[in-house]
């Protein structure tokens, strides 16, 4: 499954709800769906920046491919990072640094999240990509 096709996957299960309380409570799902870190990926090196609460990230490599896993000690944030974890997972450095994350708008994620939260998603994306751009630096 392709970046794209993840998101429209996802896309078109938002659609399905009718107004924001009921995806808030689909995120919620999401989270608690997401397994739980380990304990010693839960360190001050995979604490994302730039959230108000704590997200954890961690990033392992196979095949050419990154494949992250996460954690966050607030529900909703913890549904959001597993969305992100969902899309890129997976996929090479390449696919990750070069996909448009059209979902996020399509679904009207970034316009019903607090400001704060809407930083947070932006931080999330962004150590996304940092890792993957690490990854895409050893390879050349």
């Amino acid at each position: 499954m392709t970046i794209e096709d993840k998101q429209a996957q996802i896309t078109e299960e938002f659609s399905f709800l009718e107004d924001w309380m009921d995806k808030y409570e689909y995120l919620i799902e999401l989270g608690k769906k997401l397994p739980p870190l380990e304990e010693n990926s839960r360190t001050e090196k995979n604490l994302i920046r730039g959230c108000q609460s704590r997200v954890w990230l961690a990033v392992s490599r196979e095949d050419g491919k990154l494949n992250f896993r996460a954690d966050s000690d607030a529900l909703i944030t913890k549904g959001i990072i597993s969305l992100l974890v969902h899309v890129f997972s997976g996929h090479t450095p390449g696919e990750i640094l070069n996909a448009d994350l059209s979902f996020i708008q399509k679904i009207g994620l970034k316009e019903h999240l607090s400001p704060t939260r809407a930083n947070g998603l932006l931080s999330m994306i962004e150590q996304i990509r940092l890792y993957a751009l690490a990854a895409n630096t050893e390879n050349t």
